[in-house]
């Protein structure tokens, strides 16, 4: 056993990309906490290399919700939009 508090956790800036992707999925529900994780990960991919559609990378999160992948590509889409980011 180890008697050493844990390592501090450093936060992303509020306009770093990684910020702006996971926050923008964190109000969709999802049947696990990682299935949120998995998803904000592939939008945040999405926004750093712009490859394909965001409805393609919503399904390609695999991610298990408890609403339609048009509703939360609708979701990402409107939260991204507010922090600036064109959605095409």
């Amino acid at each position: 056993m180890t008697t050493k508090a844990p390592a501090a956790v450093a936060e992303f800036s509020a306009d770093s990309l990684e910020k702006i992707a996971y926050d923008s999925v964190k109000g969709i529900e999802t049947q696990e906490p990682n299935d949120r994780n998995r998803l904000g990960f592939c939008v945040w991919a999405w926004l750093r290399d712009r490859k394909g559609t965001l409805e393609q990378a919503v399904q390609n999160s695999g991610c298990r919700t408890h609403v339609p992948y048009s509703e939360v590509v609708a979701i990402v889409s409107k939260t991204l939009q507010e922090r600036g980011i064109k959605v095409v």
